[in-house]
């Protein structure tokens, strides 16, 4: 089963305006744009912005990772991987984005109510989404608790933001900071059963999601991709789905990128 989360806002194109751009940890940036689009985002869902170079065909997808639709901002946290992104982080305030979204399907967060108990878990460059999932959660009265995975000591992220909207637990490969391992070290831990799971990240860290609550009835997969058209009509960021009679698949970018689990093959 794929996780249908609700309708999906029109999808809309517009040119953002930087209001800031920082580097929050090593290669990894926050940028804060402003436009009419904002007041259409909902948690989950991603950006497609333009890189300002006619050399760079391609959009770069990027999660959202916080809104706030009284200013009309929403807030992007990315990693630079190649030249496009390098060239997207000297972007300045005052500029503007070519930007297309709010895209895909986001986090389903109607299936918990107020006095259950909320799982975030999230890895890397994955951590971002959690953010306004946290924070929508949070004010619906859900107690959140977020398990974060990284690296080591200067790649984490947001640990602040979420410790805003519940418990936070930090891993890191090399034990640098927090508990030292993987995200499933403190999950395996946990001496109680989550409402709703909600996770992001690389796909060993999915995978291990997947398994652990795979029969789960709210348990959702974010997933990440590279992407051409970021329309659903090349066909590029497709996953095949599990149990199916014949091949049959699904697009990240427009069936997901959030996905029940136990529904796709990772």
């Amino acid at each position: 089963m794929q996780a249908k989360c609700h309708e999906k806002p029109q999808l809309l194109k517009e040119d953002l305006l930087i209001i800031s751009q920082r580097e929050i940890a090593p290669k990894i940036f926050e940028m804060v744009l402003a436009g009419q689009m904002v007041q259409n985002m909902e948690v989950g869902q991603f950006l497609h912005l333009r890189v300002p170079d006619p050399s760079k065909l391609l959009r770069r997808p990027i999660s959202i990772c916080e809104i706030d639709k009284e200013k009309g901002e929403v807030t992007i946290v990315y990693r630079v991987e190649r030249a496009g992104t390098a060239i997207l982080s000297t972007m300045q305030a005052g500029d503007k984005v070519d930007t297309m979204g709010p895209q895909g399907n986001g986090f389903d967060i109607s299936v918990i109510t107020n006095g259950q108990r909320a799982l975030l878990i999230g890895g890397g460059i994955g951590v971002p989404p959690l953010v306004e999932t946290a924070k929508q959660l949070h004010a619906k009265g859900v107690a959140v608790t977020s398990v974060i995975g990284f690296a080591n000591k200067d790649a984490v992220i947001l640990e602040e933001k979420l410790r805003s909207y519940g418990d936070v637990y930090v891993t890191t490969d090399d034990g640098s900071y927090g508990q030292k391992g993987y995200v499933s070290t403190v999950i395996e831990g946990l001496d109680w059963y989550p409402d709703a799971v909600y996770a992001c990240g690389a796909p060993g860290m999915l995978k291990y999601i997947d398994l652990k609550f795979e029969d789960h009835p709210h348990a959702y997969l974010s997933m990440e991709s590279r992407m051409a058209c970021g329309m659903g009509a090349c066909y590029a960021c497709v996953v095949p789905l599990r149990n199916q009679g014949q091949a049959t698949n699904q697009r990240v970018c427009e069936d997901g990128p959030v996905f029940a689990t136990g529904s796709i093959i990772l």
